[in-house]
């Protein structure tokens, strides 16, 4: 049986988070590994629609992320987890849950500064955020509090998304996941 893994790519909207998940899942399928993307904007849409955005909301949209994410990779399936997880907290919870069920868990940082994710402002929310019409923004009015150890930090900014996809893939070979 193929070795399964949550791989979880945090960092600010617009960071490039998606985009590298989804070069890598294509990159690994055609290693022929079984991959999952767990897109946040789809789960938000399919799995955790209702939740808003406080930090107790926030918090039970990473848990039940975490939990499918678990439970994808104990049964041999590359798990990419391109989802903010703005607390450190929530991420750590997922982490130990990946732990305790014996399932690998490698957390990756996509370091983009806010300025540039704003700059590429992907769906519009930070020039909304700037006109007034909405508020919580990650990152800008809103807390993120930056992954302390990642087993990655990815500088999607200095590098394309190839070069970062490659990084993480160096690193699943590494550990003995790709």
């Amino acid at each position: 049986m193929t070795t399964g893994a949550t791989i979880w790519l945090t960092g600010l909207p617009s960071a490039g988070k998606t985009t590298i998940a989804q070069e890598l899942a294509g990159r690994l399928r055609q290693e022929g590994h079984r991959v999952e993307v767990l897109d946040g904007d789809e789960i938000r849409t399919f799995l955790t629609a209702g939740l808003g955005f406080s930090r107790e909301d926030r918090h039970t949209n990473v848990q039940r992320v975490g939990f499918l994410a678990d439970l994808l990779a104990r049964n041999g399936v590359k798990t990419l987890v391109p989802v903010i997880a703005p607390y450190a907290d929530s991420r750590e919870a997922v982490r130990k849950r990946h732990q305790a069920s014996g399932a690998a868990y490698i957390e990756v940082h996509v370091a983009t500064p806010v300025e540039v994710c704003s700059e590429r402002d992907v769906k519009g929310l930070y020039a909304k955020q700037a006109a007034g019409e909405i508020s919580g923004l990650t990152g800008v009015d809103d807390p993120y509090e930056e992954p302390e150890s990642p087993d990655l930090r990815i500088e999607s900014h200095t590098q394309t998304v190839q070069e970062s996809a490659a990084a993480l893939h160096a690193l699943l070979t590494e550990r003995g996941l790709a």
